[in-house]
């Protein structure tokens, strides 16, 4: 029994990039083996064990051959036969191909060491071709390794085209797509995810609303960049540096869906793209089964941004119709997270990444001032009920339009 470190450790240790998990292959072992030395088993479809201390995860060696449709569609041979080659050949990316024996050498039949000099994400046989999710996962390599300048090589970026055209991403569980989008809107440049899902034809499959808005011009004065496809992806890398919550970032990935829908006789203007954008928003939510946090501020950040623009502007009633209907009063911690989406929007234009957003500090003393304002002042007037609530809101608004016009 052989076992060897593999994958994703192997690849970042050589990267000098921090190892999240460490996974393992064993070699030349039956599930009877590893079950007498103390590990647990927990694969279903193919034997996998937990190490009875480190918990870290040790799979028997295996191999694949494609039986159906989807990323689960495969019948699995494990047998102590199996050597370690062939399971690394059914491997996605060369630099996940890539194994260390116990005594610290790297085992890389597939050119893994130099597709990482080379900077190059590439597949390891035509068989990338039989699991559509790998196009996600290459995706999102892409956009975790921007930074140290990786591209997808132009071979894989075709094979990625044919699984889409041929329609297998349709047959991906919904749960899947999120936590591969989840996961790449936690990296540094999340933008190279749909960027590369754009190149092979994937985005349009699985995103269309956000496709749509590619080509779609707007006003160049507010928005020097025009493309509202790339103004979105500009506000996209704009929230990585205001936030690391990935639920920010996905409402300022779709916060603009509206202006896919304006007729092109408007063009470049989108008046009324915020309520247009809100039925795509559900849509998209629904598709992707979202989680309620990363749907309520995305439909917030669609409905209310341009209010969060002009909040300089803004009446006091007006203000104090924002802060109920984002939640602001009940939750001043989210109301946090649609200001930052909002500020991303702002900056995510053509030249103007580092000018002020002042309104979110007016937004912010404005709420902190409505809070003020609660119940016990009224305590001397015998108000209950409506009558109560109204009188909070006159106040409150009588202090909004304080500062309005201090």
């Amino acid at each position: 029994m052989d076992i060897y470190l593999v994958g994703g450790a192997v690849r970042d240790e050589l990267l000098g990039y921090p190892v999240a998990e460490r996974d393992w292959v064993v070699v030349g072992a039956r599930p009877q083996d590893l079950l007498e030395k103390g590990y647990r088993q927990v694969g279903k479809d193919f034997p996998v064990f937990l190490h009875p201390r480190s918990k870290d995860e040790y799979a028997l060696a295996r191999t694949e051959r494609k039986s159906g449709h989807g990323y689960t569609g495969f019948d699995v041979h494990c047998d102590p036969s199996v050597t370690l080659e062939e399971d690394l050949l059914r491997r996605d990316l060369t630099v996940n191909a890539m194994a260390r024996d116990e005594a610290g050498n790297i085992i890389d039949p597939y050119g893994g060491q130099r597709d990482l000099a080379d900077r190059v994400l590439r597949h390891v046989s035509d068989a990338f071709v039989e699991d559509p999710l790998r196009v996600l996962r290459t995706a999102r390599f892409a956009a975790r390794y921007a930074h140290l300048d990786f591209a997808v090589a132009p071979e894989t970026i075709a094979l990625m085209t044919d699984i889409v055209a041929q329609g297998e991403l349709a047959h991906l569980p919904a749960e899947r797509i999120w936590m591969e989008l989840e996961r790449a809107l936690a990296e540094r440049h999340p933008e190279v995810f749909i960027e590369v899902l754009r190149a092979c034809g994937a985005l349009a499959a699985l995103l269309p609303e956000l496709e749509a808005l590619f080509g779609v011009p707007q006003n160049a004065e507010y928005h020097p960049e025009i493309d509202s496809g790339v103004h979105t992806l500009m506000a996209l890398q704009q929230s990585i540096a205001l936030s690391p919550d990935t639920d920010v970032r996905f409402a300022v990935l779709i916060h603009d869906l509206g202006k896919g829908t304006t007729p092109e006789a408007e063009w470049p203007r989108h008046i009324a793209h915020e309520q247009r954008g809100l039925k795509l928003v559900k849509k998209v939510c629904r598709r992707l089964k979202a989680p309620n946090q990363y749907r309520d501020l995305a439909l917030q950040a669609c409905a209310y941004h341009t209010h969060c623009h002009r909040a300089l502007e803004l009446r006091g009633k007006t203000i104090l119709k924002l802060f109920k209907a984002t939640g602001a009063l009940r939750r001043p911690e989210r109301f946090e997270a649609f200001l930052l989406t909002c500020e991303a929007d702002a900056r995510g234009r053509l030249g103007l990444e580092d000018r002020d957003y002042p309104q979110a500090d007016y937004l912010r003393r404005a709420l902190a001032i409505a809070l003020e304002v609660t119940a016990a002042l009224f305590e001397d007037q015998g108000l209950e009920g409506k009558a109560l609530g109204e009188a909070i809101d006159r106040e409150r608004i009588r202090r909004l339009e304080e500062l309005r016009n201090g």
